[in-house]
């Protein structure tokens, strides 16, 4: 049995209750230990595997895809089942589930053969793979292979026409990449065929930046036809748009005016995610760093226009350490967007965690706890309405601390 080098949670259930004296809305969350005996979680996905309506949770772990299923209540256990297991002979890194035939229950892609220090050969690096469902979704998962570029990293599925969907696939590095320089990161949008076994037409998304680490994709056209992904690397943030049956960047004037004061040095962007529609962006600098800052003014693909004449960059916190998960909703119901970053190693004050920070909350650099000390050294985040009652959730996964955490949103 394994346990966390840094913390073994043996309780079902701990309370967290935030109080401040300068907010009148306060964050409060109750943690359910979803699994304390993972291996690494390097990624995780939510969305309704078996059909019952209720969402439940994919995590990619070391050897293991797994989903945990949603048992409809805050108090019982998640029940957890194996999709695919050992699929390359290095580690799982990532996955993508989401609905595309509309029957209810999500498609799930996964990457693996993690080895980011292998950027010449194929074989030893990278991995991209569709799970087929069997009529038994507590049964394993059928893998069908797909081609992959070297150092698979992040993927998720993006919604490119009335029926139409890919699943964009960003590797760490490029082909013979090192350290950083060399040959640009192919990043693919693989088309779902109607038959899964059957070849994927691919479309390029873009073959210009380096040292990409993660995106976020965003839809803000009805039947996908206003679809976008901003991507965070080494250059900084960059746009793509599907347009015309193809992908194009946002040319660079749009481009320079919607991130001009984001992170462009050598070190680069880490985590990126859109607040408000849009409005602003919210990043994580540099790669695996220690400081989450908002920019605002941000591109619409609807008005293929910058939103707001005036930009400025407000640098929320500078405490974390290995900052690798980020995540953006009204987790307070205050009619705008809240940021909740999540960190892997401890910090100065020798602490892992996730917190939640407001974007114009001057002089709160510590942000808000949800969790702290060394309970959750986190690698990933999600969020999502987990039990329907209108409120977003988190749940994250800890890397050292070898566990899946919900954290139930006690808005109401």
């Amino acid at each position: 049995m394994k346990t966390s080098f840094l913390f073994h949670l043996s309780a079902s259930f701990l309370f967290v209750a935030q109080l401040s004296t300068a907010q009148t809305t306060e964050p409060n969350f109750k943690i359910q230990v979803v699994d304390n005996q993972i291996d690494i979680g390097y990624g995780l996905a939510i969305g309704d595997v078996d059909g019952d309506k209720r969402p439940d949770i994919l995590l990619a772990d070391q050897k293991e895809i797994v989903w945990y299923q949603n048992p409809g209540d805050k108090t019982s256990s998640w029940k957890r089942h194996v999709m695919a297991e050992n699929l390359t002979p290095q580690d799982n890194v990532c996955i993508a589930a989401r609905d595309l035939d509309g029957d209810g229950r999500v498609e799930v892609a996964v990457g693996a053969g993690w080895n980011p220090a292998e950027t010449s050969d194929s074989t030893k690096s990278g991995a991209v793979f569709y799970l087929l469902r069997p009529k038994d979704p507590m049964q394993r998962w059928e893998a069908i292979r797909l081609p992959h570029e070297v150092t698979t990293h992040r993927m998720r599925w993006a919604r490119v026409g009335k029926a139409s969907y890919q699943l964009i696939v960003v590797p760490l590095h490029g082909l013979g990449n090192k350290n950083g320089e060399g040959r640009g990161v192919r990043i693919w949008g693989y088309e779902f065929p109607a038959n899964p076994r059957a070849p994927w037409k691919r479309h390029l998304v873009d073959s210009t930046m380096h040292l990409t680490h993660n995106f976020e994709i965003w839809e803000d056209g009805e039947n996908g036809s206003a679809t976008g992904v901003i991507v965070a690397g080494k250059e900084g943030g960059a746009i793509f748009a599907w347009k015309g049956k193809m992908w194009q960047a946002v040319d660079d004037e749009a481009a320079g005016n919607t991130l001009p004061l984001l992170n462009k040095g050598v070190e680069g962007i880490g985590e990126i995610r859109r607040l408000n529609g849009g409005r602003a962006i919210a990043t994580i600098q540099p790669m695996h760093g220690n400081v989450l800052q908002v920019e605002s003014g941000a591109y619409s693909f609807k008005k293929s226009q910058v939103r707001g004449a005036d930009k400025e960059v407000d640098v929320l916190t500078d405490i974390l350490s290995q900052g690798h998960a980020l995540v953006c909703g009204d987790f307070l119901g205050i009619g705008s967007d809240q940021i909740i970053a999540g960190w892997r190693n401890p910090n100065a004050a020798e602490k892992v965690g996730i917190r939640l920070f407001k974007p114009k909350d001057p002089g709160n650099m510590e942000g808000y706890i949800l969790d702290d000390s060394v309970r959750m050294a986190c690698e990933d985040m999600q969020a999502a309405d987990l039990d329907g009652d209108g409120d977003l959730d988190i749940i994250a996964s800890g890397r050292a601390t070898l566990n899946v955490l919900i954290y139930w949103n006690q808005r109401k």
